[in-house]
């Protein structure tokens, strides 16, 4: 049966069908998405597993990025997912193939900076998954909120009828976002990882109370770096257009963090209270 076919019979009789794009690696922040897509309205729900190379800058990173589909698989199982989709690389991208999606607005700066062509290979391949499979509604979590606010956008500049469903960042127990490239950590490493995380929690309370940003940003960014991190950047922004901001407003905020710690980079943001 093709993924079409499969999809269509699970959205049979107006049921409604989730979709969880994954790379794989999974850990509970993903499995998480499952079930918000439950809660969000869907009757059966779909999660891909593909590393997606339009995604990747380098091809080291390409190769290097974790990958254990026998694990994914059990555990998919197990949360109750009804259809899991692999792909090889040349199912989504044929031989041949010319056509990419490029996002301006919310895909500028931060990563979009960081990581040239990233969020044209997040557009191309989740508008591909979405036509694929007709889904009614995708869950994405908040970690990656540039990604969030990118696939909302094209989304809707396309008309594609999905609703996508934001869900809020999984954490460990010392408040580290959950992700994939963690287990890259070191032990030391790993120890200090959640500085990141009360770093941000400090500047986010020291914003709602009307300190100065500019001032508050330079000095955690400081505070990081004496930490041993590398930040990359630590801003605040409008959440919805990731807009620069030099000082809080009454709109909806998001705060901005990516850091490189060893080997590996770590995302994180969380909301700012006017």
């Amino acid at each position: 049966m093709s993924l079409r076919a499969a999809c269509a019979a699970l959205r049979a009789n107006g049921r409604r069908l989730g979709l969880v794009p994954t790379m794989g690696a999974l850990h509970q922040g993903h499995l998480a998405l499952l079930g918000a897509a439950r809660a969000a309205g869907a009757d059966a729900v779909a999660a891909s597993i593909f590393v997606n190379p339009l995604q990747f800058n380098a091809s080291d990173d390409l190769a290097r990025y974790p990958r254990d589909e026998d694990g994914d698989l059990t555990k998919l199982r197990d949360a109750g997912c009804d259809l899991v989709w692999l792909p090889p690389v040349e199912a989504m991208y044929p031989p041949g193939s010319a056509s990419v999606i490029e996002v301006a607005g919310p895909s500028q700066g931060f990563e979009g900076d960081a990581r040239p062509g990233h969020f044209r290979g997040v557009a191309t391949v989740c508008a591909k998954l979405f036509l694929q499979t007709s889904a009614d509604i995708a869950a994405f979590g908040e970690k990656d909120w540039q990604q969030l606010q990118v696939v909302r956008r094209m989304a809707r500049d396309l008309d594609i009828p999905i609703h996508i469903e934001a869900v809020p960042t999984m954490r460990e127990a010392d408040g580290l976002a959950m992700s994939s490239r963690n287990r890259f950590l070191s032990a030391a490493e790993r120890a200090t990882a959640p500085l990141l995380y009360q770093t941000m929690q400090d500047v986010a309370r020291a914003i709602s109370a009307g300190l100065p940003v500019t001032q508050l940003l330079a000095d955690d960014k400081s505070r990081l770096i004496a930490a041993g991190f590398a930040p990359d950047y630590l801003a605040l922004v409008a959440a919805e257009t990731l807009e620069p901001l030099a000082q809080k407003t009454t709109a909806p905020m998001r705060l901005l963090a990516a850091a490189r710690l060893g080997s590996v980079r770590l995302l994180d943001n969380m909301a700012v209270p006017a």
